[in-house]
């Protein structure tokens, strides 16, 4: 069941496939996979929703556990 998130769904969907990149960045080392990272953290980083969150660093760690909750119960 979707539920709604104070996050923009491409946001979301950015850190979810961060964090998917650099889960499989520990099995191949490759360079593909860290440019991938470094463009990923790039659009995490500078994405406009951060301009209007109260709190930034709170809101960070929330966009993170919510993308690997989403990601879990994907799995499931």
């Amino acid at each position: 069941m979707w539920t709604p998130t104070p996050f923009p769904d491409d946001l979301l969907q950015t850190q979810a496939a961060f964090n998917a990149t650099y889960a499989a960045s520990h099995r191949r080392d490759t360079i593909a996979l860290r440019r991938r990272l470094l463009r990923l953290s790039v659009r995490l980083w500078w994405h406009p929703y951060w301009n209007t969150a109260h709190s930034v660093p709170a809101a960070r760690t929330q966009l993170r556990q919510l993308a690997r909750t989403g990601e879990a119960a994907r799995a499931a």
